[in-house]
């Protein structure tokens, strides 16, 4: 059998999808899964152990009718047996419906007459969980794993050595600021203040004293880091060239201090202890319930409300 799912979104959308494929792949060990991502997601499937081929197409651009034929010609040329959209825009269901793959699977909606298999759509639970629910069409009715990511030998390799430059031991605190400027292009306020990091920093320096403590540096990072670094000198920081040298580094973690992001989804996979921080997005659709994963949400929606004395309250369970 041979598989192609469209999902759209970034790498958090991705690592949430994870379960739904392993799933699949667990079903049907011998399929052929590929899935159809935007560019900026790419980097997520490097951990993903269920996925054949991954082809790019930018859903959110403003794609020609060109761009729809390629991807259409692309999709006809591997005949697959199964589609599965996360979208509900009726373009997709369309163009799914175009690329006659016999079974066809989305969510519900006014197009649902394009597809072969729709699935009642429930937004209000975990992400994973919801986009597990489309296996429904396939008869697939098997409770969603937890999410689960697999690091190449080589990015273990990597995070030792790495561990190991930075001098670190049996186990650290990993802080990741999640400065994205995609996100605030588009009015999403994902960023925690310097300031208040430093105060959390500072407790945590105070309380801990031995506990090594470490700043990931993304490519949009490095006037957050900066700005850290001016505070705390000694802070440890580390740049993962991709996104398994990173997961590699947060297994290593004893706890990961983060805002919603792709590295939360990552060290709820790696099953390492969470404290993040949301702002306008909700906490119960993102992360599993588990006394491992703890959120704290913005009395306001804005991330520069959370208080360090809240973050620092429910850190040490006081």
């Amino acid at each position: 059998m041979r598989v192609v799912a469209l999902v759209p979104g970034g790498i958090g959308d991705q690592i949430l999808f994870f379960p739904t494929l392993d799933s699949l792949k667990r079903t049907y060990p011998h399929a052929v899964i590929d899935v159809v991502v935007e560019p900026r997601a790419k980097a997520a499937y490097r951990v993903c152990k269920s996925v054949n081929d991954v082809l790019l197409f930018d859903f959110k651009d403003r794609n020609s009718p060109a761009d729809w034929a390629n991807l259409l010609g692309v999709i006809r040329d591997r005949y697959y047996d199964v589609a599965i959209s996360l979208g509900q825009r009726w373009g997709v269901g369309f163009l799914l419906w175009l690329t006659g793959v016999p079974r066809r699977l989305s969510y519900e909606s006014t197009a649902s007459w394009l597809l072969t298999d729709p699935v009642p759509l429930n937004e209000e639970q975990y992400a994973a969980h919801m986009y597990h629910d489309l296996l429904q069409g396939l008869g697939i009715d098997t409770p969603c794993p937890p999410l689960s990511v697999q690091l190449p030998k080589a990015d273990i390799e990597w995070a030792e050595a790495e561990q190991k430059r930075l001098g670190l031991g049996s186990g650290y605190v990993m802080i990741h600021g999640g400065s994205s400027k995609l996100a605030l292009t588009k009015g999403i306020d994902k960023i925690y203040p310097v300031a208040r990091w430093q105060q959390v920093i500072q407790d945590v320096r105070k309380r801990q004293p031995d506990l090594p403590i470490v700043i990931v540096r993304g490519p949009e990072d490095q006037d957050w880091v900066d700005a850290l670094l001016s505070g705390f000198p000694d802070l440890k920081v580390t740049a993962p060239a991709d996104i398994g040298k990173l997961a590699a580094m947060i297994a290593g973690a004893n706890l990961m201090l983060c805002t919603d992001s792709g590295p939360m989804h990552l060290a709820i996979a790696l099953q390492v202890y969470t404290l993040a921080l949301f702002g306008p997005t909700d906490p119960a659709k993102l992360m599993p319930k588990s006394d491992k994963f703890k959120s704290i949400k913005s009395p306001t929606g804005k991330m520069s409300d959370i208080t360090p004395e809240a973050v620092l309250k429910l850190l040490w369970g006081e």
